[in-house]
């Protein structure tokens, strides 16, 4: 009988354990993933390399605000740079930045797209703090 008792033991807490286990798995993904909710922002930069006024300024704020998915719009007239925040769900920042050399006639406008060395650095969370350095480890894991 005690036999029989220390299996049942065994067998309820290794399957209670492997159940866990999977658990904290699912939920170590599910919280890590990435996604996109209609509550996102993504920020695109657009450079003109042409001079402009505070009247073409007023001119491209304007055209940016009136695209789907834009809601806010930063334009500096003085280093000719423009930066607008959309829900990438409604818009491609692509397509905007191609329909605004098209449509407002600025040929030299490109997308401004930072390098692979400037994604790096760029990342607000510091590389030798306890929190990144424990994503890093669950995320080689997975």
């Amino acid at each position: 009988m005690k036999a029989k008792t220390l299996k049942r033991i065994l067998i309820w807490t290794t399957s209670s354990l492997l159940l866990l286990i999977a658990l904290l798995g699912l939920h170590i993904y599910l919280v890590t993933k990435p996604r996109v909710d209609s509550h996102t922002r993504v920020l695109a930069r657009i450079d003109i390399h042409q001079p402009i006024n505070d009247i073409v300024k007023d001119k491209i704020t304007t055209w940016l605000y009136l695209q789907k998915g834009v809601d806010h719009v930063m334009c500096n007239p003085k280093t000719g740079i423009v930066v607008f925040s959309f829900s990438p769900l409604q818009a491609d920042a692509n397509k905007i930045s191609e329909k605004f050399r098209v449509d407002l006639n600025y040929p030299d406008a490109k997308r401004f797209m930072p390098t692979e060395s400037q994604m790096q650095s760029g990342c607000p969370m510091a590389s030798n703090s306890f929190s990144f350095k424990a994503y890093r480890f669950i995320s080689n894991i997975f």
